[in-house]
């Protein structure tokens, strides 16, 4: 019987609502769209930790962030846990990545069989292929190294900051990372020999700084771009006073906001076009109607919503919901579009499920073919444990460990969260009920798996022993010797 393969296409700070398929009137992304069209929109998608690395580790072992320990961009998870590509490469697929992971260490093992990678944050561009291949054409990324590296972005030129990144790429289309990602998929995929394959190709955009090349960048008129639901014209104090931002919400124009618009919608089709470059080969091969894919991203992008760009505030809806489409295989009826509450930490069990794999058993997420359990309220997690999120169809809740940060949302009436209802007391029941539901997932309902490392490291000294099975077995061989007179 064969195996059907993988696909998982991942951006990086891509906002829910900028593709074609989920609305945007003005981002053209054709071929992300016909995934769409032979699968799944799911439009009320929501990360479970609004950074990058935290939110990787939950989509790949189904595990909300508290459960897998890994709470910012440098951390690692419990060695043994188990993830998705973990499970499929015992079951004997050929696994592999390409892109961006944001692991420490930069090449950890999660589960794939060959990783190359292109990092941004920390040492992983020390590291890694992209920065590597680039040195060896004499090469680097200059705006990414100023937008990422502290050292470099206190010297970074006015015109970086007059157009907060958004700045065509000193490097070529050819040498550009979102090229270098997309042709290493494509030609993972013509690679491809039989079934029972996992590709995960990662895009570094369109995560700032806002750095399509030539001539991408000329894609889009910010004069003619339409502001995105949410936009304020004034940020509000209580998100300043939370966050400035990484460019100061309060210091930017409506011009600049265009500019980034263009730029990140550039990098985005940009995406797309290698997005079209894969399933080619993947029809041209055949297996086009045998591979599940998935599109997501790790978190969004608030891109002028409340007046804030990029991250790096509170879980409001442009920042935590994010764009994911699912193309199942074979003969399933299949749903164009789903408004069940759905979490990155879904992903993992669904993705199993689908190609015929038990999940793990400590796997959070649920299995997205499966109908009839669909959760009432979605939950998440921020700023190391000191805000959550419980969010139903209709109502949000912000609890924050500093309560002048709490926030409730009546989406119904107040689909962008403007106006804050959290000391409303028409609201207190509904609050309660929100806060009883996070109360009894954090306690109950999420619990952190049992870690066990048996290779761990061990302690010095002549009395030492390791865990030599032989050695064990005569032991347990004695005991049985010793305790049988005892039991008769």
């Amino acid at each position: 019987m064969s195996r059907a393969n993988i696909l998982v296409i991942q951006a990086d700070q891509h906002r829910h609502d900028c593709l074609g398929c989920t609305g945007n009137p003005d981002v053209r992304t054709p071929n992300i769209d016909a995934i769409a069209h032979d699968g799944t929109v799911y439009e009320n998608a929501f990360c479970p930790y609004p950074v990058c690395t935290p939110s990787r580790y939950s989509f790949l072992t189904g595990l909300h962030v508290h459960q897998h320990l890994g709470w910012s961009n440098h951390c690692t998870i419990p060695a043994g846990m188990a993830t998705f590509p973990k499970i499929l490469r015992e079951a004997g697929y050929r696994t592999k990545a390409v892109g961006k992971m944001h692991f420490s260490p930069t090449y950890l093992d999660v589960g794939f069989d060959e990783m190359l990678l292109s990092e941004q944050h920390g040492v992983g561009r020390l590291d890694d292929d992209y920065h590597r291949y680039l040195r060896e054409h004499g090469l680097i990324d200059e705006i990414d190294l100023i937008d990422q590296v502290n050292e470099y972005r206190k010297q970074a030129p006015q015109v970086y900051e007059d157009t907060l990144g958004a700045m065509v790429s000193n490097l070529d289309e050819e040498h550009h990372v979102t090229t270098w990602v997309g042709r290493h998929a494509v030609e993972t995929i013509e690679g491809w020999e039989g079934d029972g394959n996992l590709l995960m190709a990662s895009f570094v955009p369109p995560h700032h700084p806002y750095v399509p090349p030539a001539p991408w960048h000329e894609m889009y008129d910010p004069a003619s771009l339409t502001l995105l639901p949410g936009y304020m014209e004034q940020c509000d104090q209580t998100d300043l006073l939370y966050a400035r931002g990484f460019f100061p919400h309060d210091q930017w124009t409506d011009p600049q906001l265009r500019r980034v618009m263009a730029y990140y919608y550039a990098s985005i089709s940009q995406i797309d076009h290698w997005v079209g470059r894969m399933i080619d080969a993947l029809r041209d091969m055949g297996v086009y109607d045998d591979t599940v894919i998935v599109y997501n991203s790790d978190h969004g992008e608030y891109l002028g919503y409340r007046h804030m760009i990029g991250k790096g505030n509170r879980m409001y809806e442009s920042l935590i919901r994010i764009p994911t489409i699912i193309k199942l295989t074979g003969e399933r009826e299949r749903q164009a579009r789903s408004s069940e509450l759905i979490n990155s930490t879904d992903l993992a069990p669904t993705l199993l499920r689908a190609v015929g794999q038990e999940p793990a058993a400590d796997m959070d997420g649920r299995d997205l073919t499966q109908s009839g359990d669909e959760r009432s309220v979605v939950f998440a997690e921020g700023s190391r444990g000191s805000e959550y999120m419980a969010r139903s169809q209709t109502r949000k809740l912000l609890l924050n460990e500093d309560d002048q940060f709490s926030c409730f949302f009546d989406l119904e009436k107040d689909p962008h969260e403007t106006t804050n209802l959290i000391k409303d007391p028409e609201y207190g029941d509904e609050i309660a009920t929100l806060k009883d539901a996070l109360m009894r997932w954090m306690l109950f309902d999420s619990r952190t798996p049992l870690h066990v490392d048996e290779d761990a490291a061990l302690c010095s000294g002549e009395n030492v022993v390791a865990g030599d099975q032989e050695r064990r077995d005569e032991m347990a061989a004695y005991m049985r010797e010793k305790i049988t007179p005892a039991l008769r």
